[in-house]
């Protein structure tokens, strides 16, 4: 009997191949794919590697609009472009499947790692979901290291197939909902976005609306002010308990009374205690990606990235995990006396080991299917900066929780000046324990002067601020996804790409996130028109329902069944409103195209506006009685900047690129001032008047001025042959500028 192995991805399957074949396995060239051969006498074994998701999710049929609720599962290369590359991973499989009559599923134990091989199994076997556990097995492991994977291979469980059933619910609801509220949402915008591609999703939605939430609270935030009286007493500073006085004239009697007394402050009460400074859990991978943003400034999209290859090259456990559990099966001592081989944690591990200390401390979060993110002992090589200082922060988190807690001794002292009650705090490290494992944490120390009890002092620098309060802090990329997970929205493994979409669809910018002008819009309208799609409590109702598919609670036919009622009862509310929706988005579409006014007609705006087949061009408001335009940098992102051009009186915009640092312009092709645009101020320095006000040239009104200027520099370059040519050319751009007046301008 032949078995095919299937793994999620090409190195996780070489990781498998030469554990099962303890290095004599062979590789197996299929064009620009391969998989691995392990003879077993009489049996062969074959690996073979899916790049992820083989098959999507696509509508049956072709339908424009909406609503879709047929779908099926298909391969990606045939629904997407840019997943043409799984095809000859596909074929592969395919071609191996033929000489296998048993399979297993060795992708990542999780429920997108079920989906992926479950899919692909069922379509090589082709048979039915609920057939495939006379055809297949299980391996489940949390790292990929040698002993875990033989351990799994040896230990193999049925499919989880109600895992599958709820992954591929979840995979059709996010399809379903993404597409035809997207669907919705575009159709409502119609021909003012210019084909701009709008999202909304079951998960999107409420996302959106948190960081909205916030968004208002700031912008309706009004600071109110407040006061606070402290004293310094033999150099230490003390707070009157009042804290915080909304009412001046309370705080300025306790300033008042405290200035007739400042030479007669005593103490009241001293007491000092130790307490201990426990140290944190082990990671599971929200928190990670909360300290890798914290302590490195990573992307949480960045930080799982990084945790997923390392993951893959064996050196950390599996990442997507809620857990922050370390059982001890997991060999713990072995662990902690593998990486001691390591200089860098050799004395940690040498520490930790001649103590015995090898029960971890863990936090309350678990997870079924994966323990807490851990090293495995496998000392990493080659790693970038940013998998060095993403490895290194896992594996001092978790020999970190082995150490003795810290200890730190605290005294509080409270005095009485005139009456009023004040009080100092401080801290100071008795023993580091883990804080010196950890070094990524720390420990305020606040140092008091040696008070004893009734003593009495002379108090200087009494004060009184006037202070302001502070709006809501804003959400950072990390800290929106704890939010989510503490909402119960969205999955661990899905929560960034999430927010990676609100950036995409420009509805939110910044690393302190902003909702744009036109994220607001959209927010606004739809909590008006159809607050359905905003509420949290709908997506959690499916979140909870899919989670009980996996408990065999509820059937997957029947979660289907309410996911689709709840949408259509969503989009029939959003179609009765319609009207107000698209007015809505098109008047927050065109406030935020504004990029100034026009010089030509000095009463309309200037606006991106898009061409039939995308390309972004600058029009005016007041068309068609203004028909100034200009063209745009294609595939960028233009941001005004409120200043305009002194020669050209065009607005100067910000130009940004991926990949290519931004820039600034001004709008006008034509415009002599547009090459020092890029240079620094200093470069014109020294210039004169004259040099630096040159003579401006007439622009044409022609809707692609960089064309007809082109044709007027270079008019002899043209061979004689092709003049005949050049004329219907001509005549054809011409007639295309008569059809569209506000014609396609294109500057790449």
């Amino acid at each position: 009997m032949n078995t095919l192995i299937i793994a999620e991805k090409p190195s996780v399957a070489l990781r498998i191949a030469m554990s099962l074949g303890n290095g004599e396995q062979k590789r197996v060239a299929n064009g620009k794919t391969s998989y691995y051969k392990i003879d077993k006498g009489e049996e062969t074994i074959y690996v073979a590697p899916a790049v992820g998701h083989l098959f999507t999710i696509r509508q049956v049929g072709y339908k424009r609009g909406y609503p879709v609720l047929d779908v099926e599962w298909a391969p990606s290369y045939s629904a997407s472009k840019s997943s043409a590359f799984t095809k000859q991973y596909l074929d592969t499989i395919y071609e191996v499947a033929k000489k296998c009559s048993y399979f297993i599923n060795a992708c990542d134990y999780d429920i997108e790692g079920t989906v992926i091989g479950t899919n692909i199994i069922k379509e090589v076997t082709k048979q039915p979901v609920d057939k495939l556990r006379s055809y297949a097995k299980r391996m489940k492991y949390s790292t990929t290291t040698t002993k875990d994977l033989l351990d799994s291979y040896n230990n193999m469980s049925e499919l989880d197939l109600e895992n599958f059933y709820a992954g591929e619910t979840r995979h059709m609801l996010d399809w379903i909902w993404g597409i035809n509220l997207s669907r919705a949402l575009t159709q409502a915008l119609g021909s003012a976005g210019g084909g701009k591609a709008l999202s909304i999703g079951r998960v999107q939605g409420p996302t959106l609306a948190i960081l909205a939430r916030r968004e208002n609270e700031i912008s309706e935030f009004r600071p109110e002010p407040f006061w606070r009286v402290t004293a310094v007493i033999d150099g230490t500073e003390f707070a009157n308990t009042r804290g915080d006085m909304k009412d001046k004239a309370v705080a300025e009697k306790a300033y008042e009374e405290s200035m007739k007394a400042k030479d007669e402050a005593k103490i009241t009460r001293v007491v000092s205690k130790d307490e201990p400074r426990w140290p944190y859990p082990p990671f599971d991978l929200t928190s990670l990606q909360l300290e890798a943003s914290r302590v490195f400034r990573l992307d949480p999209s960045l930080t799982l990235s990084i945790a997923q290859k390392l993951y893959e090259r064996s050196y950390i456990s599996y990442p997507r995990t809620s857990s922050q559990k370390l059982p001890y099966t997991l060999g713990l001592p072995g662990i902690i006396k593998s990486l001691g081989e390591n200089p860098e944690y050799a004395e940690i591990s040498r520490n930790l080991t001649s103590e015995n200390r090898f029960k971890p401390l863990e936090g309350k979060k678990t997870d079924e299917a994966h323990p807490a993110i851990f090293p495995t002992g496998v000392r990493p090589r080659d790693l970038s900066k940013q998998e060095e200082e993403v490895y290194d922060l896992i594996t001092r988190r978790f020999l970190s929780c082995f150490a003795a807690p810290a200890s730190v001794a605290r005294v509080k002292v409270e005095a009485d000046i005139g009456g009023e009650k004040y009080s100092a705090s401080g801290a100071t490290i008795k023993e580091r324990a883990w804080l010196d494992y950890y070094r990524y944490a720390s420990i305020e120390e606040k140092t008091v002067a040696n008070f004893t009890e009734g003593s009495m002092h002379k108090a200087e620098g009494i004060k009184m601020d006037s202070l302001k309060t502070k709006p809501p802090k804003r959400y950072t990329k990390a800290g929106i996804i704890a939010e989510l997970e503490r909402k119960g929205l969205g999955t661990k493994a899905t929560r960034a790409s999430i927010v990676d979409t609100l950036f995409r669809r420009e509805y939110v910018e910044g690393s302190s996130i902003s909702v744009t002008s036109f994220g607001m819009s959209v927010y606004n309208s739809l909590l008006k028109n159809c607050p359905m799609i905003l509420d949290e409590k709908t997506t959690k109702e499916l979140e909870d329902d899919m989670e009980e598919i996996s408990e065999r609670k509820k059937s997957e036919a029947e979660v289907l069944e309410q996911g689709k009622k709840m949408l259509l009862n969503a989009l029939e509310t959003f179609d009765k409103n319609m009207q107000q929706v698209s007015n809505d988005l098109k008047v927050g579409f065109m406030e935020a195209s504004i990029l100034g006014k026009c010089p030509k007609c000095g009463t309309g705006d200037l606006i991106i506006r898009h061409s039939r087949i995308g390309k972004q061009f600058v029009a005016c408001t007041n068309y068609p009685k203004c028909t100034n335009t200009y063209p745009l940098v294609q595939k960028a992102k233009i941001v005004p900047t409120g200043r305009v051009c002194e020669y050209c009186h065009t607005p100067i915009v910000k130009v940004i690129r991926k990949g290519m640092r931004p820039f600034e312009m001004d709008l006008d092709p034509q415009c002599p001032n547009r090459p020092v645009t890029f240079r620094s101020k200093s470069s014109e320095e020294g210039q004169t008047a004259e040099q630096k006000t040159p003579q401006i040239p007439q622009k044409e009104e022609s809707p692609e001025p960089k064309k007809a200027a082109k044709k007027a520099a270079k008019p002899k370059v043209v061979a004689p042959k092709r003049k005949a040519k050049k004329a219907p050319q001509k005549k054809k751009t011409q007639k295309k500028s008569d059809k569209n007046k506000q014609g396609e301008t294109n500057e790449n």
